[in-house]
């Protein structure tokens, strides 16, 4: 699989300076939690699940996470489980179907070797599990699980812990249970995928929701945890793990208060005007300013609930011919001694060690994601991905 391979390969060509690269369940750790991209989530109990799955993949979703906990009600577990096993045979079956990485979401960690066996042979198409309000005390047993279950089926399989407990949030424990969460990542390093933060728990602990006009970043408590949890467990010195964006939850807004967050003139200059419009009708402009806002914040991917929220993900992560052009330059092996240099774009100056994390930072990202040409803007990749 790749991002943006649902489109044609012309159309790709005329898009990207470099095109994202092509990955699969065995790549390397480095790559796929990276390449996550757009996490789609949908309840494990939809009776035609497998044809969901090899849909949304055919429209260019490489991440998927089937839900046995918030998203389906208790008195359905057992049910969603059973279609699980069933949905999996399914795609087992279906050889040439092209399917994106799949995760499940379990509420405990005896769910973990309980349906890696019940998957059978069809654990293959399984890339790990989605552990919910992971801390130290309640994250270690889901971890020691998922390794008994990688021990038991013979399939490497990644863990995703979720960052959502009151304890994370509140003031007078945040730091300790981020140590404990630091500590008990750390010993399964080579198993953690990304860390995914469950922003819509965080707003539950104080009874806030934010509005569509507004990202998570406007409601301070929550932004002030996100902050803290890149401070730690974010880093670029090689301690650090990806950690994902928050869900958005919106999919289209009635009114509105504040003027939408899209500027005219990139949607002008493209001819896209309409495409402008259908975003801020479906409360696009606020996912678009939170992806944004997420990886000014060193994020990258984002939990979402609705197919519609996949492709601004994916093309606010493709990385623009000036960024790759700077990144280039910082890491050409004759700046090692480092210095400063101008951009080639004249626009900005480019401090080769201060910004080296970035710039490999950005290289992964342009491995994935692609390089955009000069001319090619957000808003082409856009409307390139809009299904006809």
């Amino acid at each position: 699989m790749r991002h943006f391979g649902h489109i044609a390969p012309e159309v790709r060509q005329r898009l990207f300076h470099q095109e994202p690269c092509e990955f699969d369940t065995g790549s390397p750790a480095r790559v796929l939690s990276a390449a996550l991209g757009a996490t789609l989530y949908s309840p494990a109990t939809r009776p035609r699940l497998a044809d969901d799955i090899v849909k949304q993949a055919g429209l260019g979703v490489v991440s998927m996470v089937l839900c046995l906990e918030d998203s389906i009600d208790d008195a359905d577990v057992v049910a969603g489980e059973e279609n699980l096993v069933r949905q999996f045979a399914d795609l087992a079956g279906r050889e040439r179907a092209e399917l994106p990485l799949l995760f499940v979401r379990v509420r405990t960690p005896e769910q973990i070797p309980d349906l890696a066996q019940r998957l059978g042979a069809s654990v293959r198409l399984l890339s790990g599990f989605v552990m919910p309000k992971f801390t130290e005390e309640r994250g270690i047993p889901f971890l020691e699980a998922l390794a008994s279950a990688e021990t038991l089926s013979g399939h490497r399989l990644f863990a995703m812990p979720v960052l959502e407990s009151p304890e994370l949030l509140y003031r007078e424990s945040r730091v300790e249970t981020l140590e404990g969460i630091a500590r008990a990542v750390d010993k399964y390093r080579d198993r953690v995928l990304a860390l995914r933060l469950g922003v819509t728990d965080f707003c539950s602990s104080y009874g806030l929701r934010r509005a569509p006009d507004m990202t998570a970043y406007d409601v301070h408590v929550v932004a002030s945890v996100i902050s803290d949890v890149v401070n730690l467990l974010g880093r670029a010195d090689g301690t650090g793990f990806t950690v994902t964006g928050p869900v958005w939850e919106y999919f289209r807004v009635p009114e509105r208060m504040f003027k939408p967050m899209l500027r005219t003139s990139p949607f002008l200059e493209g001819q896209a005007v309409e495409l402008r419009e259908k975003l801020i009708e479906h409360a696009m402009d606020g996912l678009l300013r939170e992806i944004s806002l997420d990886q000014a914040n060193g994020l990258l991917g984002k939990t979402c609930i609705h197919p519609s929220h996949v492709l601004p993900v994916h093309a606010l992560s493709v990385v623009s011919h000036e960024e790759f052009g700077d990144a280039a330059d910082i890491l050409r092996p004759e700046r090692g001694g480092g210095g400063v240099l101008r951009s080639a774009y004249t626009n900005k100056m480019n401090e080769v060690k201060p910004h080296r994390a970035w710039a490999e930072r950005t290289m992964l990202r342009a491995e994935v994601f692609g390089v955009a040409r000069e001319d090619v803007s957000f808003v082409d990749l856009l409307a390139a991905g809009i299904p006809g």
